[in-house]
């Protein structure tokens, strides 16, 4: 049986960006036959800024209900650091103690095949002599996977096949947190999912992830990024963008079906105007009406 996810940061409330992807993810799993499951990715969020309560409220107004139990990647640090072990032992990390800073100039520089921002493993081959005076000098450090400039292929059900090297990506970060692409990958084979659908802004790093799953011996899951939301400027919706959220919209006298009626429009499942609930675009869903541009909301 398929089982696919959504799975958000809940650091903020959800947007129209985000409830379209929420919805077309939904779809994917249910006109499969599938499981949905919710998942809250809040390693980085503090408990004062936590909004998953209301993101699952609004996500329940749009009919897009889940099974099973709410997972919280906060509460799953013993299965990032298990498989962190098994990729120490293996020799495939180094401690990294570049500044975010320093990182940010390195990736700059020409490093032959990576991708462009792409960790140039500055710290690889650092003696044991040079971590211990960085470390005398207050530096913390954070884990790196050492590639060893692995190229992979990866497959999308709408953007088709990309083929990249994939760099030295963080695994735990220097405060000790588990990174999201080791956590990403930790989530999904422990809860079975083998259907990722989520904006194509994460395309990019998809390869890093399918790695790091060949190493700890996982499948790898069937993809399908999505356009993002953009607004009015062309830049990625936000706040600024005016009403994007659902108490926005509902402010303005739009109703639940008429949200989800123009969000399945953008994607290519409607037509303009058209009111619909969520297993109604459930029913008219394929892979091959999606638009493949994004949908830049104007008002």
């Amino acid at each position: 049986m398929t089982t696919g996810r959504f799975a958000p940061s809940p650091s903020a409330p959800l947007h129209l960006g985000n409830l379209r992807t929420a919805l077309l993810a939904w779809c994917a799993s249910r006109c499969a036959g599938g499981r949905h499951l919710l998942r809250i990715e809040d390693l980085t969020t503090s408990s004062a800024s936590d909004c998953s309560q209301s993101q699952m409220e609004d996500l329940a107004a749009l009919g897009l209900d889940h099974d099973g139990e709410v997972v919280r990647q906060s509460m799953r640090s013993g299965l990032y650091e298990d498989a962190i072990g098994r990729l120490e032992r293996a020799g495939r990390t180094y401690p990294c103690y570049c500044s975010r800073r320093e990182v940010r100039e390195a990736s700059l520089a020409p490093h032959g095949p990576a991708p462009e921002g792409a960790y140039p493993g500055t710290c690889r081959d650092l003696s044991a002599a040079q971590r211990r005076s960085l470390e005398r000098a207050g530096r913390r450090p954070a884990l790196r996977l050492r590639s060893r400039g692995v190229a992979v292929t990866v497959r999308d059900r709408l953007l088709g096949e990309q083929r990249s090297v994939a760099d030295d990506l963080v695994l735990r970060r220097a405060d000790g947190v588990a990174a999201y692409n080791l956590a990403v990958v930790v989530d999904d084979v422990d809860q079975g999912v083998d259907l990722v659908v989520r904006g194509d802004d994460l395309w990019e790093t998809t390869p890093r992830q399918v790695l790091l799953q060949r190493l700890l011996g996982f499948a790898t899951p069937s993809y399908l990024h999505v356009p993002l939301v953009l607004g009015p400027d062309g830049r990625r919706l936000a706040k600024r963008d005016g009403a994007v959220t659902l108490a926005e919209r509902a402010a303005l006298g739009e109703t639940v079906p008429q949200v989800v009626g123009m969000l399945a429009a953008s994607a290519g499942l409607a037509v303009a105007g058209e009111e619909l609930t969520a297993v109604d675009v459930a029913e008219r869903f394929e892979v091959g009406r999606l638009r493949r541009d994004p949908w830049i909301l104007s008002s």
